[in-house]
């Protein structure tokens, strides 16, 4: 109940104001519950509300929070109107950003004499910022996700499919204590390198191509977020070119993480490094995002990000070049923000290796 007691403080909660949360991330983040359901919580009291498949899960993952079962009669919405009117609750909180518009019209109907209003974010600003056990399970996560790295590099070879290689790294981050994948790993070799969200296909791996490998290991419900770019045999002067590249925007970038940095001048240098090394425009993405229970949560390393780095925070930074026909290039790392500076939690080279 400690995280729901600091989430009470940090929202400002009163008498006569209740919290409905229905995203995931935020009722793990809260209470420790991995399963489906809802989270309701007034300044005194708070409930799991789900269905007979989780009442025992929840028991043990969350102990000492109440759990509310739903029946034919009695939905998620019913029963945490029973637990706010008793609280005389007269404004109800909701993720306005998670609730479907029909699910927002039931709550109204059913909440009826209540005011809704957006909880504008509350348990995500409080996410940004990481406590020591939140780092270690992030640490171990990239830890698992760089040995698995390790071991593919033993295993991958020219004529493998891009598929090939996406299942062996799975399999292994699985093999090495992943709980699930942090996302669906992405394999992009050659010509299929320049698009930065490509779908592992059957294409065959030639020698002298590039091979983008994104992917990422979750422990404890924590994730970890990683890139590196190998090259099957000598790539091209041209590839090797956009490596460097993009190898020199990370490392400088890196370097500039510090508390009290604003995210916007980060991202803003690796667009000058890549710009000033002929690829303007080949840069479409921001340079990187907090990483936690979601795989991209605050801040952002973006250009439109308004946000100060401080220490707890966990981003990556990951810079890439993208050009149709030819190729790509990505480099990225998850990086903790320290009282001094920064630590990259993913020890993985960066120089080119080249298979």
């Amino acid at each position: 109940m400690n995280r729901i007691a600091a989430f009470v403080r940090e929202a400002g909660l009163k008498d006569g104001e209740g919290v409905y949360i229905t995203k995931p991330s935020n009722m793990y983040y809260l209470t420790g519950f991995t399963g489906e359901g809802v989270l309701a919580v007034t300044p005194g009291d708070a409930a799991i509300i789900t269905d007979f498949r989780y009442t025992e899960q929840a028991g043990r993952q969350a102990p000492g929070i109440p759990v509310e079962m739903v029946s034919k009669g009695s939905d998620h919405a019913a029963i945490a109107w029973r637990m706010f009117s008793s609280a005389g609750v007269e404004r109800v909180y909701i993720e306005d950003d998670h609730v479907t518009v029909r699910e927002c019209e039931h709550l109204k109907e059913v909440m009826a004499g209540a005011m809704h209003q957006s909880l504008a974010g509350v348990p995500e600003k409080m996410r940004a910022v990481k406590d020591e056990d939140e780092i270690a399970c992030i640490r171990r996560a990239c830890a698992i996700s760089c040995e698995a790295f390790e071991d593919l590099l033993s295993f991958a070879k020219a004529g493998m499919t891009e598929k090939q290689v996406q299942l062996h790294l799975d399999y292994k981050m699985m093999e090495l204590g992943s709980e699930r994948l942090a996302f669906n790993t992405i394999s992009a070799s050659g010509v299929n390198g320049s698009l930065p969200h490509a779908v592992p296909s059957d294409r065959p791996i030639a020698r002298g191509e590039m091979l983008t490998l994104d992917f990422g290991a979750r422990y404890h419900g924590y994730d970890a977020d990683m890139t590196r770019t190998v090259s099957f045999g000598e790539p091209s002067a041209e590839m090797r070119r956009i490596y460097d590249t993009v190898l020199r925007a990370h490392l400088e970038c890196e370097k500039m993480l510090a508390p009290g940095v604003e995210c916007k001048s980060v991202d803003a240098h690796a667009r000058r490094v890549i710009d000033e090394a002929g690829y303007q425009g080949r840069f479409g993405h921001s340079l990187g995002h907090g990483v936690g229970i979601d795989i991209h949560e605050n801040p952002r390393l973006s250009a439109a990000s308004t946000d100060i780095l401080c220490p707890g925070h966990i981003v990556t930074v990951e810079p890439g070049i993208y050009v149709p026909g030819l190729g790509g290039v990505r480099i990225e790392d998850t990086c903790v923000i320290t009282e001094t500076g920064y630590e990259s939690l993913v020890p993985a080279p960066k120089e080119l290796i080249i298979l």
